[in-house]
């Protein structure tokens, strides 16, 4: 593999199967808030976002006022959940083991949530320590900006261009190649919904994947083809 000498990982919706129970837990925040929407379009809208952000888009579009106290009871609420029902994304530890590349993680959650899911699914010990949060960079700094992306080729040090992403979201994506990365992206989590592959093709990425068996194979392939960045 000539191409890559670094995988990237996101981790809800890529690692583990969370973002389909932080839907769960803000779509009802926000219908009780005055703005309904479902847990589909939850996954469909803001996948990837944080929830301030979110919080800030909603208030933009709905003109409504957000309670400040809404962005900590999410926090809390959705922590119990992860907590009791995260699980794995099928297929990760066989596919890690057939990648011979330097690996590390890059996600817009917390450090304390992503050691806390992480250590639950047992993968924690195939990243650490290099499992990097967007939020240590500061509160400005959360994809789709390229900084978490930058920051993670960094610190293990590779440059960019020699860097392979796997992203589940559009704005992930975005970051991404902001970053000067190619994009592999995946749909195999539980909130993926019917145009999710086309959005993250329109948003960047050179391929998408929704087992991740095919990881492996993939990667090599994209390392045999210079692509277009």
């Amino acid at each position: 593999m000539d191409g890559f000498d670094l995988i990237i990982f996101d981790c809800d919706g890529v690692l583990v199967d969370s973002e389909i129970i932080a839907a769960d837990v803000e779509s009802k925040l926000l219908t009780e808030a005055g703005y309904p929407i479902s847990i589909e379009e939850m996954g469909e809208r803001f996948a990837g976002m944080t929830w301030q952000n979110i919080l800030f888009q909603v208030e933009r579009e709905a003109s409504i006022p957000i309670p400040a106290s809404l962005l900590d009871k999410s926090e809390k609420l959705l922590d119990l959940r992860l907590e009791q029902d995260v699980q794995a994304i099928s297929g990760v530890e066989a596919a890690l083991s057939r990648l011979q590349l330097k690996r590390c993680i890059c996600s817009n959650s917390s450090s304390a949530r992503l050691d806390m899911m992480l250590g639950k699914v047992g993968l924690k010990p195939l990243f650490a320590p290099h499992i990097f949060s967007a939020k240590d960079l500061g509160p400005d700094r959360v994809k789709p900006k390229p900084d978490i992306f930058l920051h993670g080729a960094k610190q293990m040090s590779v440059s960019p261009d020699r860097a392979v992403v796997v992203e589940d979201s559009v704005h992930g994506v975005h970051a991404a190649r902001a970053a000067g990365m190619r994009v592999i992206g995946f749909t195999g989590a539980s909130h993926t919904y019917p145009a999710h592959a086309d959005r993250l093709t329109d948003a960047g990425a050179e391929t998408v994947i929704s087992r991740m068996s095919d990881l492996p194979g993939v990667v090599a392939a994209l390392a045999e083809w210079e692509g277009v960045l």
